[in-house]
């Protein structure tokens, strides 16, 4: 009942906070950019809510147990990201005076094409980014409640939509950073608490981690998605329904069950994914796919969340918010040392879970490890607290994160490909919505960090080009641009289908199809380049280049032009 009465005063509170926003709403500037009238450092407050998300907050531990320490490289992408963004992004982005990434587009190169392309590009990334807000909304609620996983997809999409209809971006504005200070307090207390209840004996083998080979207590394990078990030696089994053996061989558990394995009983295998022995778990980079290039596989992730980063829609909108380019900057300025603080705590749960919760390898439930601890360190209120404040933190997650991603996806579509008013925004808002929560239903077997991941990919391949060259390179054409865009949308999408409806693929080639982009940004560069070379820019490029540049208190006339003689 905890966890549950947690989401609903986080509900409630949300959507009273988001109340806010309703009066100040009028036009689609209110909406899709609060009137450009946010102070930086609420402005930074909500970009960090807004950032961490289902992928941060849940994801970057459940890879911890998962892949090893190696995993904490996600959040030095996610954080270094900021700082490229501050450099060479954020005051630009902000003089250019557009309210959308594709409203950019346009007003640097003059071409609608390339306005409706980039709106494609965002609903592209927006649905790689909802889905697993919303599809681990729905395994959390399920982890810690008796409710199916659907009940939470909705209740997170309900409560985003309706968020979003009552006050645009002001209230999300609102909601963010309340959530935001709400996560970061909801994250480090248990994280310090957990290291002090778990005891000396815990925290020595949470840093001298063995293979996890034996079950060392009668361990019940939920399965949320379908697996498939290899069991090497016979083993009994209990199950809500009596027991049941458990013989050499595979063994196909359905999603919703519930086995409870003996003490002492071997742990079996699970098809496609086996657990990390101590040695390989500490290493310090990531051996993603097992392809045998972990250098490789480090270097694509951090090239995904760091370019990535200065290409997400949801980001980039937050900067047209701010009143000015240097309050743009300072809002990404502060956002860095935010981001920092918080992702000095994934790895302290990734770690401890690896050795009070290793059975979530049989359950590909990872993601959960966050909200599963608690109630392993102490089984009485304490525990029961700390998980409910750590399921109130993750929906907080889910819900700031989404909220930006819906608005985005709602701006591509009825204010870039399908422009209309104010009441055509709201009712876009709802129909994304249900259209996310569509996607996300199917979508439990599938990593969240994976999604989100190439959600990165898709916009370090696509946006990240057009922003630097089209900031910073005055020979950027828009033919040269939407080659670009298309070749990394192609190449990017292409590489998930395949990898998700594809046969498998081992080594360096599936290493290179699950992480694109080592390939897909410089291939990206490279077109956009190559083809602006070949032309030639519109006499006015270097005007609209020199808009981007300028500080706005140069191109204001002085006051005393402005006072009547």
């Amino acid at each position: 009942m905890g966890p549950l009465l947690a989401v609903a005063l986080l509900v409630l509170g949300t959507l009273l906070i988001g109340l806010r926003g309703v009066a100040a709403m009028r036009t689609s500037s209110d909406f899709l950019v609060a009137s450009r009238r946010v102070s930086p450092l609420l402005n930074s407050a909500a970009v960090s809510g807004e950032y961490l998300s289902a992928a941060s907050f849940l994801g970057v531990a459940g890879l911890v147990v998962k892949d090893g320490m190696g995993a904490l490289w996600y959040p030095v992408g996610f954080t270094a990201g900021y700082i490229a963004m501050l450099i060479l992004v954020a005051a630009p982005m902000r003089r250019s005076g557009a309210l959308t990434p594709p409203d950019f587009a346009e007003a640097r190169l003059a071409s609608p094409a390339l306005r409706r392309l980039c709106a494609v590009v965002v609903l592209v990334i927006g649905a790689l980014y909802a889905v697993p807000q919303f599809r681990t909304a729905g395994l959390v609620l399920s982890a810690v409640s008796a409710y199916p996983y659907w009940v939470g997809v909705l209740v997170a999409g309900a409560v985003v939509s309706v968020t979003l209809v009552l006050g645009g971006m002001r209230a999300a504005t609102y909601v963010q950073a309340f959530q935001f200070c709400l996560k970061l307090l909801l994250f480090i207390v248990p994280a310090v608490w957990l290291v002090v209840q778990a005891g000396p004996e815990v925290r020595h083998d949470a840093v001298n981690p063995v293979a996890f080979t034996h079950f060392t207590r009668e361990t019940p394990v939920s399965f949320q998605v379908d697996v498939t078990l290899r069991v090497a030696e016979p083993v009994r089994v209990e199950t809500p329904g009596g027991g049941a053996a458990l013989l050499p061989g595979e063994h196909r558990i359905d999603a919703g069950r519930t086995l409870v394995f003996p003490e002492g009983a071997r742990v079996p295998e699970v098809r496609g994914d086996e657990p990390l022995n101590g040695a390989e778990w500490r290493r310090p980079l990531l051996d993603l796919e097992d392809s045998g290039h972990p250098l490789l596989g480090t270097w694509g992730v951090l090239l995904a969340t760091a370019l990535g980063t200065m290409g997400l829609p949801h980001i980039l909108m937050r900067f047209h918010t701010s009143p000015d380019g240097r309050a743009a900057r300072r809002t990404a300025a502060v956002t860095v040392v935010l981001l920092g603080v918080f992702y000095l705590f994934p790895g302290v749960y990734g770690a401890l879970g690896r050795v009070l919760v290793p059975e979530l390898y049989l359950s590909h439930a990872t993601d959960t490890v966050v909200v599963a601890l608690p109630a392993q360190v102490d089984t009485g209120w304490p525990g029961s607290l700390f998980t409910a404040l750590l399921t109130m933190g993750a929906f907080a997650a889910f819900l700031a994160t989404s909220l930006g991603l819906l608005l985005v996806m709602s701006g591509a579509i009825a204010h870039d490909l399908l422009p209309g008013g104010l009441r055509r925004l709201r009712i876009t808002v709802v129909l994304v919505a249900a259209g996310t929560v569509l996607l996300a239903l199917p979508a439990t077997s599938v990593d969240a960090g994976v999604l989100v991941t190439w959600g990165f990919t898709v916009a370090a391949s696509t946006f990240c080009p057009l922003l630097v060259l089209g900031i910073w390179w005055p020979r950027l054409t828009a033919a040269g641009a939407l080659t670009g865009v298309v070749t990394g949308l192609l190449t990017t999408s292409g590489a998930i289908v395949a990898a998700l409806f594809g046969p498998p693929l081992s080594g360096l080639t599936g290493l290179l199809v699950t992480q694109p982009a080592p390939w897909t940004v410089p291939l990206a560069f490279t077109a956009m380049v190559a083809i602006s070379l070949r032309g030639r820019p519109a006499p006015w490029s270097r005007a609209a280049m020199l808009r981007l540049h300028l500080d706005e208190a140069r191109l204001r006339p002085p006051p005393s032009q402005n006072r009547p003689r």
